[in-house]
Protein backbone atom coordinates (compact mmCIF):
# COMPACT_ATOMS: atom_id res chain seq x y z
CA UNK A 1 0.00 0.00 0.00
CA UNK A 2 1.58 3.50 -1.58
CA UNK A 3 -0.24 6.08 0.96
CA UNK A 4 0.81 9.05 -1.30
CA UNK A 5 -0.66 6.99 -4.43
CA UNK A 6 -4.14 5.85 -2.70
CA UNK A 7 -4.75 9.56 -1.52
CA UNK A 8 -4.41 11.50 -4.92
CA UNK A 9 -7.81 11.64 -5.86
CA UNK A 10 -10.46 11.42 -3.23
CA UNK A 11 -13.97 12.20 -2.75
CA UNK A 12 -16.07 13.46 0.45
CA UNK A 13 -19.66 12.92 0.28
CA UNK A 14 -21.80 15.60 2.26
CA UNK A 15 -18.70 17.85 1.84
CA UNK A 16 -20.57 21.18 2.43
CA UNK A 17 -22.12 19.74 6.11
CA UNK A 18 -21.02 20.41 9.08
CA UNK A 19 -18.67 16.66 9.58
CA UNK A 20 -17.77 16.83 5.70
CA UNK A 21 -16.58 20.47 5.91
CA UNK A 22 -14.15 19.33 8.21
CA UNK A 23 -13.47 16.31 6.55
CA UNK A 24 -12.65 18.14 3.69
CA UNK A 25 -10.57 21.38 5.23
CA UNK A 26 -8.37 18.23 6.68
CA UNK A 27 -7.68 16.17 4.04
CA UNK A 28 -7.21 19.44 1.67
CA UNK A 29 -4.36 20.38 3.88
CA UNK A 30 -2.94 16.98 3.74
CA UNK A 31 -3.07 16.15 -0.28
CA UNK A 32 -1.54 19.68 -0.61
CA UNK A 33 1.32 19.16 1.98
CA UNK A 34 2.00 16.00 -0.02
CA UNK A 35 2.25 17.61 -2.90
CA UNK A 36 5.28 19.61 -2.21
CA UNK A 37 7.34 16.28 -1.59
CA UNK A 38 9.74 15.39 -4.24
CA UNK A 39 8.68 12.52 -5.73
CA UNK A 40 4.92 14.13 -5.89
CA UNK A 41 5.56 17.30 -7.85
CA UNK A 42 3.93 15.27 -11.04
CA UNK A 43 1.69 14.05 -9.44
CA UNK A 44 -2.22 15.62 -9.74
CA UNK A 45 -3.91 15.41 -6.12
CA UNK A 46 -7.61 15.69 -6.98
CA UNK A 47 -10.43 16.65 -4.39
CA UNK A 48 -13.67 16.31 -5.06
CA UNK A 49 -16.17 17.75 -2.60
CA UNK A 50 -19.64 16.13 -3.20
CA UNK A 51 -22.93 17.55 -2.05
CA UNK A 52 -26.72 18.02 -3.33
CA UNK A 53 -26.47 22.42 -2.69
CA UNK A 54 -24.37 24.72 -5.57
CA UNK A 55 -25.02 26.90 -2.70
CA UNK A 56 -23.84 24.77 0.55
CA UNK A 57 -20.91 24.41 -1.94
CA UNK A 58 -19.84 27.65 -2.94
CA UNK A 59 -20.26 28.46 1.11
CA UNK A 60 -17.77 25.39 1.42
CA UNK A 61 -15.08 27.22 -0.45
CA UNK A 62 -15.24 30.32 1.45
CA UNK A 63 -14.93 28.29 4.58
CA UNK A 64 -12.07 26.26 3.80
CA UNK A 65 -10.51 29.87 2.25
CA UNK A 66 -10.91 31.21 5.64
CA UNK A 67 -9.47 27.95 7.63
CA UNK A 68 -6.47 27.35 5.75
CA UNK A 69 -5.49 31.35 6.50
CA UNK A 70 -5.79 30.12 10.12
CA UNK A 71 -3.44 26.87 9.80
CA UNK A 72 -0.90 28.27 7.58
CA UNK A 73 -0.56 31.20 10.05
CA UNK A 74 0.00 28.92 12.61
CA UNK A 75 2.34 26.76 10.82
CA UNK A 76 4.48 29.58 8.92
CA UNK A 77 7.59 28.15 10.01
CA UNK A 78 6.71 24.93 8.10
CA UNK A 79 5.88 26.41 5.21
CA UNK A 80 8.61 28.46 5.15
CA UNK A 81 10.91 25.10 5.23
CA UNK A 82 8.22 23.70 2.22
CA UNK A 83 8.57 27.17 0.31
CA UNK A 84 12.66 27.12 0.82
CA UNK A 85 13.31 26.50 -3.12
CA UNK A 86 10.95 29.47 -4.35
CA UNK A 87 12.63 32.52 -4.79
CA UNK A 88 10.39 34.39 -5.93
CA UNK A 89 7.88 34.21 -2.47
CA UNK A 90 9.72 36.52 0.25
CA UNK A 91 7.60 37.14 3.03
CA UNK A 92 4.82 35.48 4.95
CA UNK A 93 1.73 36.72 3.66
CA UNK A 94 2.59 36.11 -0.28
CA UNK A 95 3.87 32.66 1.12
CA UNK A 96 0.62 32.02 2.86
CA UNK A 97 -1.32 33.45 -0.01
CA UNK A 98 0.06 30.89 -2.46
CA UNK A 99 -0.54 27.91 0.07
CA UNK A 100 -4.00 28.83 0.13
CA UNK A 101 -4.30 29.08 -3.44
CA UNK A 102 -2.66 25.43 -3.87
CA UNK A 103 -5.58 24.13 -1.27
CA UNK A 104 -8.43 25.49 -3.18
CA UNK A 105 -6.88 24.11 -6.76
CA UNK A 106 -6.78 20.50 -5.77
CA UNK A 107 -10.89 21.36 -4.59
CA UNK A 108 -13.58 20.17 -7.18
CA UNK A 109 -17.09 21.02 -5.85
CA UNK A 110 -19.81 19.31 -7.33
CA UNK A 111 -23.17 18.09 -7.34
CA UNK A 112 -22.66 14.91 -9.21
CA UNK A 113 -22.10 11.46 -8.06
CA UNK A 114 -20.28 10.53 -10.91
CA UNK A 115 -17.11 12.38 -10.04
CA UNK A 116 -16.52 9.84 -7.19
CA UNK A 117 -16.43 6.67 -9.52
CA UNK A 118 -12.48 7.92 -10.36
CA UNK A 119 -11.45 8.13 -6.73
CA UNK A 120 -9.38 5.57 -5.03
CA UNK A 121 -10.96 6.67 -1.02
CA UNK A 122 -14.31 7.72 -0.56
CA UNK A 123 -15.17 9.90 2.69
CA UNK A 124 -18.60 9.42 3.73
CA UNK A 125 -20.38 12.08 5.81
CA UNK A 126 -24.02 11.85 4.92
CA UNK A 127 -26.82 11.76 7.36
CA UNK A 128 -26.95 8.99 9.84
CA UNK A 129 -29.16 6.97 8.04
CA UNK A 130 -27.97 3.16 6.89
CA UNK A 131 -30.21 2.83 3.64
CA UNK A 132 -29.09 6.37 2.20
CA UNK A 133 -25.00 5.15 2.97
CA UNK A 134 -25.49 1.72 1.47
CA UNK A 135 -27.19 3.51 -1.37
CA UNK A 136 -24.63 5.90 -2.30
CA UNK A 137 -21.92 3.44 -1.48
CA UNK A 138 -23.54 0.31 -3.70
CA UNK A 139 -23.34 3.33 -6.93
CA UNK A 140 -19.95 4.28 -6.68
CA UNK A 141 -18.46 0.87 -6.44
CA UNK A 142 -20.65 -0.11 -9.33
CA UNK A 143 -19.54 2.33 -11.57
CA UNK A 144 -15.88 2.67 -10.03
CA UNK A 145 -13.34 1.93 -12.71
CA UNK A 146 -11.30 1.17 -9.36
CA UNK A 147 -12.30 -0.79 -5.77
CA UNK A 148 -12.39 2.30 -3.76
CA UNK A 149 -11.78 2.13 -0.72
CA UNK A 150 -14.75 3.70 1.80
CA UNK A 151 -14.13 5.22 5.18
CA UNK A 152 -17.56 6.32 6.80
CA UNK A 153 -18.19 8.95 9.15
CA UNK A 154 -20.75 6.99 10.81
CA UNK A 155 -20.98 7.49 14.52
CA UNK A 156 -23.26 4.14 15.71
CA UNK A 157 -23.99 1.74 12.37
CA UNK A 158 -22.18 -1.23 12.31
CA UNK A 159 -19.39 -1.15 9.93
CA UNK A 160 -20.33 -4.81 9.29
CA UNK A 161 -23.52 -4.14 8.18
CA UNK A 162 -22.72 -2.00 5.92
CA UNK A 163 -20.17 -4.02 4.16
CA UNK A 164 -22.32 -6.87 4.10
CA UNK A 165 -25.41 -5.08 2.49
CA UNK A 166 -23.22 -2.68 -0.03
CA UNK A 167 -21.26 -5.85 -1.13
CA UNK A 168 -17.96 -4.23 -0.50
CA UNK A 169 -16.00 -7.41 0.12
CA UNK A 170 -14.00 -5.53 3.05
CA UNK A 171 -13.33 -2.39 1.74
CA UNK A 172 -14.97 -0.42 4.46
CA UNK A 173 -13.51 1.04 7.57
CA UNK A 174 -15.37 3.22 10.30
CA UNK A 175 -13.65 6.18 10.88
CA UNK A 176 -15.60 8.47 13.30
CA UNK A 177 -14.23 12.15 13.06
CA UNK A 178 -16.09 13.89 16.35
CA UNK A 179 -17.15 17.21 15.48
CA UNK A 180 -15.89 19.67 14.94
CA UNK A 181 -13.56 17.59 12.78
CA UNK A 182 -10.85 20.49 12.76
CA UNK A 183 -10.59 20.94 16.08
CA UNK A 184 -11.82 17.80 17.52
CA UNK A 185 -8.78 15.93 18.66
CA UNK A 186 -10.15 12.07 18.57
CA UNK A 187 -11.17 10.03 16.18
CA UNK A 188 -12.69 6.48 16.37
CA UNK A 189 -11.56 3.82 14.27
CA UNK A 190 -13.67 0.71 13.65
CA UNK A 191 -12.81 -2.23 11.74
CA UNK A 192 -15.61 -5.19 10.83
CA UNK A 193 -14.15 -8.77 10.76
CA UNK A 194 -13.84 -8.25 7.08
CA UNK A 195 -11.98 -4.63 6.63
CA UNK A 196 -8.66 -5.59 4.43
CA UNK A 197 -5.56 -4.55 6.75
CA UNK A 198 -4.17 -2.28 4.23
CA UNK A 199 -7.13 -0.04 4.76
CA UNK A 200 -6.38 0.00 8.41
CA UNK A 201 -2.63 1.06 7.57
CA UNK A 202 -3.91 3.65 5.59
CA UNK A 203 -6.24 4.77 8.29
CA UNK A 204 -3.32 4.71 11.05
CA UNK A 205 -0.72 6.68 8.34
CA UNK A 206 -3.76 9.83 7.36
CA UNK A 207 -4.49 9.81 11.45
CA UNK A 208 -1.47 10.64 12.43
CA UNK A 209 -0.61 12.69 9.58
CA UNK A 210 -3.51 14.60 10.92
CA UNK A 211 -2.13 14.88 14.61
CA UNK A 212 -5.49 12.40 15.38
CA UNK A 213 -5.79 10.68 18.65
CA UNK A 214 -7.36 7.22 18.06
CA UNK A 215 -9.34 4.93 20.29
CA UNK A 216 -10.03 1.27 18.71
CA UNK A 217 -13.79 0.66 18.86
CA UNK A 218 -15.42 -2.85 18.41
CA UNK A 219 -17.98 -3.10 15.34
CA UNK A 220 -20.82 -2.56 17.47
CA UNK A 221 -23.76 0.14 16.67
CA UNK A 222 -23.17 3.01 18.55
CA UNK A 223 -19.51 2.41 19.58
CA UNK A 224 -17.61 3.91 22.16
CA UNK A 225 -18.81 7.49 22.08
CA UNK A 226 -22.67 7.30 20.97
CA UNK A 227 -22.83 3.80 23.05
CA UNK A 228 -22.48 6.04 26.48
CA UNK A 229 -23.62 9.49 25.36
CA UNK A 230 -26.81 7.48 24.30
CA UNK A 231 -27.25 5.70 27.54
CA UNK A 232 -26.19 8.60 29.25
CA UNK A 233 -28.90 11.03 27.74
CA UNK A 234 -31.68 8.37 28.44
CA UNK A 235 -30.71 8.36 32.41
CA UNK A 236 -30.89 12.40 32.36
CA UNK A 237 -34.14 11.52 30.63
CA UNK A 238 -35.39 8.93 33.03
CA UNK A 239 -34.19 11.23 36.52
CA UNK A 240 -36.41 13.98 35.05
CA UNK A 241 -39.40 11.78 34.60
CA UNK A 242 -38.91 10.74 38.45
CA UNK A 243 -38.50 14.67 39.32
CA UNK A 244 -41.12 16.42 37.49
CA UNK A 245 -43.94 15.03 39.44
CA UNK A 246 -42.46 17.29 42.24
CA UNK A 247 -40.95 19.74 40.47
CA UNK A 248 -42.65 19.86 36.98
CA UNK A 249 -40.79 19.06 33.86
CA UNK A 250 -39.30 22.69 32.87
CA UNK A 251 -37.52 22.65 36.78
CA UNK A 252 -36.43 19.33 36.32
CA UNK A 253 -34.97 19.62 33.15
CA UNK A 254 -32.84 22.55 34.97
CA UNK A 255 -31.71 20.56 37.59
CA UNK A 256 -30.81 17.76 35.52
CA UNK A 257 -28.58 19.90 33.24
CA UNK A 258 -26.97 21.45 36.27
CA UNK A 259 -25.95 18.57 38.29
CA UNK A 260 -24.35 17.05 35.32
CA UNK A 261 -22.64 20.52 34.11
CA UNK A 262 -21.80 22.04 37.36
CA UNK A 263 -21.67 19.61 40.24
CA UNK A 264 -20.18 16.63 37.79
CA UNK A 265 -17.47 19.07 36.55
CA UNK A 266 -18.72 19.05 32.39
CA UNK A 267 -18.41 21.56 29.97
CA UNK A 268 -21.94 21.11 28.92
CA UNK A 269 -25.03 19.52 31.08
CA UNK A 270 -26.69 16.85 28.81
CA UNK A 271 -29.65 18.69 27.62
CA UNK A 272 -27.35 21.42 26.49
CA UNK A 273 -25.36 18.56 24.81
CA UNK A 274 -28.22 16.62 23.49
CA UNK A 275 -29.42 20.45 21.55
CA UNK A 276 -25.67 20.87 20.45
CA UNK A 277 -25.77 17.78 18.88
CA UNK A 278 -28.96 17.38 17.20
CA UNK A 279 -32.69 16.09 19.05
CA UNK A 280 -33.47 14.76 15.76
CA UNK A 281 -29.08 13.45 15.42
CA UNK A 282 -30.15 11.29 19.00
CA UNK A 283 -33.41 10.49 17.30
CA UNK A 284 -31.75 8.83 14.62
CA UNK A 285 -28.76 7.69 16.87
CA UNK A 286 -30.88 5.62 18.90
CA UNK A 287 -33.22 4.05 16.10
CA UNK A 288 -29.74 2.73 14.80
CA UNK A 289 -28.58 1.24 18.11
CA UNK A 290 -32.25 -0.42 20.14
CA UNK A 291 -32.82 -3.37 17.60
CA UNK A 292 -29.02 -4.78 18.58
CA UNK A 293 -29.47 -4.63 21.94
CA UNK A 294 -32.59 -7.10 23.29
CA UNK A 295 -32.05 -6.27 26.25
CA UNK A 296 -32.67 -2.59 26.92
CA UNK A 297 -34.65 -0.20 25.26
CA UNK A 298 -32.35 2.47 23.60
CA UNK A 299 -34.99 5.05 22.92
CA UNK A 300 -37.21 7.66 24.28
CA UNK A 301 -40.62 9.05 23.74
CA UNK A 302 -39.63 12.25 24.99
CA UNK A 303 -37.30 13.13 22.10
CA UNK A 304 -39.53 11.69 19.66
CA UNK A 305 -42.15 14.06 20.76
CA UNK A 306 -40.05 17.00 20.94
CA UNK A 307 -38.91 16.06 17.03
CA UNK A 308 -42.27 15.74 15.55
CA UNK A 309 -42.88 19.18 17.28
CA UNK A 310 -39.65 20.27 15.07
CA UNK A 311 -37.74 20.90 17.58
CA UNK A 312 -34.65 19.66 16.90
CA UNK A 313 -30.98 21.25 18.24
CA UNK A 314 -28.85 21.69 15.98
CA UNK A 315 -26.51 24.45 14.84
CA UNK A 316 -27.54 27.06 12.03
CA UNK A 317 -25.15 27.68 8.91
CA UNK A 318 -23.85 30.28 11.29
CA UNK A 319 -22.69 28.02 13.84
CA UNK A 320 -25.04 29.66 16.59
CA UNK A 321 -27.58 27.25 18.34
CA UNK A 322 -31.21 26.11 16.97
CA UNK A 323 -33.83 25.83 19.56
CA UNK A 324 -34.29 22.93 21.72
CA UNK A 325 -34.63 22.13 25.29
CA UNK A 326 -33.77 25.37 25.82
CA UNK A 327 -33.75 28.45 23.79
CA UNK A 328 -30.43 30.18 23.28
CA UNK A 329 -28.85 33.87 22.87
CA UNK A 330 -25.00 34.64 22.01
CA UNK A 331 -24.30 30.99 23.22
CA UNK A 332 -26.24 31.13 26.61
CA UNK A 333 -29.55 29.40 27.78
CA UNK A 334 -32.12 32.23 27.65
CA UNK A 335 -35.20 30.09 28.00
CA UNK A 336 -36.49 26.52 28.61
CA UNK A 337 -39.39 24.38 26.81
CA UNK A 338 -41.75 23.74 29.15
CA UNK A 339 -44.08 20.62 28.06
CA UNK A 340 -46.92 21.54 30.15
CA UNK A 341 -47.40 24.37 28.03
CA UNK A 342 -45.85 23.15 25.04
CA UNK A 343 -44.14 27.15 25.25
CA UNK A 344 -40.67 28.23 25.98
CA UNK A 345 -40.50 29.99 29.69
CA UNK A 346 -37.49 32.25 30.94
CA UNK A 347 -34.94 30.35 32.27
CA UNK A 348 -35.73 32.84 35.58
CA UNK A 349 -38.90 31.94 36.19
CA UNK A 350 -36.86 28.07 36.92
CA UNK A 351 -34.01 29.16 38.15
CA UNK A 352 -34.95 29.24 41.86
CA UNK A 353 -34.20 25.49 41.52
CA UNK A 354 -31.01 26.13 42.31
CA UNK A 355 -32.05 26.65 45.90
CA UNK A 356 -34.02 23.16 45.52
CA UNK A 357 -30.66 21.44 44.85
CA UNK A 358 -28.45 23.56 47.46
CA UNK A 359 -25.08 24.99 47.67
CA UNK A 360 -22.26 23.23 45.93
CA UNK A 361 -19.33 22.18 48.02
CA UNK A 362 -17.13 25.33 49.58
CA UNK A 363 -13.94 24.09 47.79
CA UNK A 364 -16.17 22.82 44.69
CA UNK A 365 -14.26 22.79 41.12
CA UNK A 366 -15.33 23.96 37.80
CA UNK A 367 -14.90 22.59 34.24
CA UNK A 368 -13.33 25.68 33.34
CA UNK A 369 -10.27 25.91 35.82
CA UNK A 370 -10.29 22.36 36.00
CA UNK A 371 -9.23 22.07 32.04
CA UNK A 372 -6.77 24.80 33.05
CA UNK A 373 -4.90 22.32 34.99
CA UNK A 374 -2.28 19.66 33.90
CA UNK A 375 -2.22 17.70 37.31
CA UNK A 376 -6.47 18.13 38.26
CA UNK A 377 -6.70 14.54 40.37
CA UNK A 378 -6.26 15.65 43.00
CA UNK A 379 -8.75 18.67 42.84
CA UNK A 380 -11.11 16.54 41.07
CA UNK A 381 -10.90 13.61 43.46
CA UNK A 382 -11.48 16.71 46.58
CA UNK A 383 -14.23 17.98 44.71
CA UNK A 384 -16.42 14.70 45.12
CA UNK A 385 -15.19 13.66 48.19
CA UNK A 386 -16.63 16.87 49.35
CA UNK A 387 -19.48 16.60 47.39
CA UNK A 388 -20.72 13.25 48.34
CA UNK A 389 -20.55 14.61 52.57
CA UNK A 390 -23.09 17.14 51.63
CA UNK A 391 -26.03 16.56 52.35
CA UNK A 392 -28.39 18.47 49.36
CA UNK A 393 -30.56 17.27 47.10
CA UNK A 394 -27.66 18.49 44.41
CA UNK A 395 -25.27 16.41 45.80
CA UNK A 396 -27.88 13.15 46.04
CA UNK A 397 -28.66 13.29 42.46
CA UNK A 398 -24.92 13.82 41.66
CA UNK A 399 -23.96 10.68 43.41
CA UNK A 400 -26.97 8.91 41.87
CA UNK A 401 -25.80 9.95 38.18
CA UNK A 402 -22.08 9.36 38.60
CA UNK A 403 -22.56 5.70 39.67
CA UNK A 404 -24.83 5.13 36.54
CA UNK A 405 -22.37 6.94 34.26
CA UNK A 406 -19.67 4.55 35.85
CA UNK A 407 -21.86 1.47 35.28
CA UNK A 408 -22.82 2.32 31.10
CA UNK A 409 -19.22 2.97 30.89
CA UNK A 410 -18.39 -0.55 32.59
CA UNK A 411 -21.38 -2.33 30.59
CA UNK A 412 -19.24 -0.96 26.97
CA UNK A 413 -16.87 -3.52 28.24
CA UNK A 414 -18.70 -6.03 29.38
CA UNK A 415 -20.62 -5.88 26.11
CA UNK A 416 -17.07 -6.02 24.11
CA UNK A 417 -17.90 -2.65 22.32
CA UNK A 418 -14.78 -1.02 23.94
CA UNK A 419 -11.93 -3.81 24.37
CA UNK A 420 -10.41 -1.32 27.54
CA UNK A 421 -11.78 0.26 30.56
CA UNK A 422 -9.07 3.00 29.41
CA UNK A 423 -10.93 3.32 26.18
CA UNK A 424 -14.15 4.19 27.10
CA UNK A 425 -12.15 7.36 29.42
CA UNK A 426 -10.16 8.04 26.39
CA UNK A 427 -13.34 8.40 24.25
CA UNK A 428 -15.18 10.59 27.05
CA UNK A 429 -12.22 12.82 27.70
CA UNK A 430 -10.87 13.30 24.81
CA UNK A 431 -14.26 13.13 22.06
CA UNK A 432 -16.43 15.18 24.94
CA UNK A 433 -14.23 17.31 26.42
CA UNK A 434 -14.68 16.04 29.78
CA UNK A 435 -11.95 16.31 32.59
CA UNK A 436 -11.93 12.67 33.84
CA UNK A 437 -13.68 9.26 32.61
CA UNK A 438 -16.92 8.02 33.71
CA UNK A 439 -14.84 4.75 35.38
CA UNK A 440 -13.39 6.11 37.46
CA UNK A 441 -13.09 5.82 41.93
CA UNK A 442 -14.40 9.05 43.00
CA UNK A 443 -17.17 8.34 45.11
CA UNK A 444 -16.11 4.91 46.26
Amino acid sequence: MNYDEKITNVSILGAAGKMGSGILLLTAVEITDLSFKKENQDKVFVLNAIDISNKALSGLIEYVRVQVRKIAEKKINQLREMYKDNSELVNNSQIIDDYIGKVLANIRTTTRMESAYDSEIIFEAVNENPELKIKLFTQIDNNSKNLPWFFTNTSSVPISYLNEKAKLGGRIIGFHFYNPPAIQKLVELINSEATLPEITEFAQIYAKNLKKFVVNSNDIAGFIGNGHFMRDALFGIKMVEELQEKYGFAKSVYIVNKITQDYMIRPMGIFQLIDYVGIDVCVYIMNVMNPYFVDEEIHSELLDKLFEMNIRGGQNSDGTQKDGFFKYQKGKMTRIFDLSSNTYINIEDVILADEILGPLPEKHLTWKKAVKIKENENLISEHFSNLKNTNTLGAELTVKYMKATKAIGEKLVTLNVAKTEKDVNDVMKTGFFHVYGPINNYLD
